[in-house]
């Protein structure tokens, strides 16, 4: 397995767990009294959706085409 392909599983990994955190998040009884009024996630709630997509999105980027960037 080349380091790449390590480092795309990592950050897949960890996109996967902020996911999961916005998720959770996104059902805590603040951040629904937040949506409600607002129209919005609370900041950090948001953080971990963002981070959480880009990072899955770039850990899936290595996975698949880590061996074909140039070094």
């Amino acid at each position: 397995m080349t380091q790449s392909k390590v480092f795309g599983f990592i950050a897949l990994a960890i996109g996967i767990v902020l996911l999961i955190f916005a998720v959770q998040g996104t059902n805590a009884p603040a951040d629904q009294i937040t949506e409600a009024l607002t129209g919005r996630y609370t900041d950090r709630t948001m953080f971990y959706m963002i981070g959480g997509i880009a990072a899955s999105l770039g850990g899936l980027f290595l996975l698949v085409f880590g061996d074909r960037i140039k070094k």
